[in-house]
């Protein structure tokens, strides 16, 4: 049997997304996003933060439009790197790398228009 690497999140921005460019030229666009869980069927909401990757076209579109606490659902898979930062002190963290992003509800704090299509994917 194969295996899966997919995730489905829905969620709010933490803050408007990080925009930058690779050497190659690949526009980039990184942000957190927050998760609700709710605890032993009680009322108690924690949010888990997911740090999102988003790549091209898609990158794009993100940096343009949204901004912190919009609403979005992001579809993507799993990615862990690490790094060492000093000789066997290992760090390692995980990304969900989008591959597909769409703009939920309203605009976030701004009330930021969306693009003309809602769902933003590589194309």
């Amino acid at each position: 049997m194969g295996t899966i690497n997919k995730v489905l999140l829905i969620g709010r921005l933490g803050k408007d997304p990080e925009e930058r460019t690779t050497a190659g030229g690949t526009c980039v666009s990184s942000f957190s996003l927050a998760t609700d869980s709710y605890r032993g069927g009680t009322a108690e909401k924690n949010a888990e933060w997911h740090r999102v990757v988003v790549f091209g076209k898609v990158a794009g579109l993100c940096n343009q439009y949204l901004k912190k606490g919009r609403l979005v659902c992001v579809e993507g898979s799993l990615q862990t790197r690490c790094w060492e930062k000093s000789p066997g002190e290992k760090h390692y963290f995980t990304d969900v790398v989008a591959s597909r992003v769409t703009f939920l509800g309203p605009g976030g704090a701004d009330a930021t228009p969306s693009p003309p299509e809602e769902t933003a994917a590589p194309g």
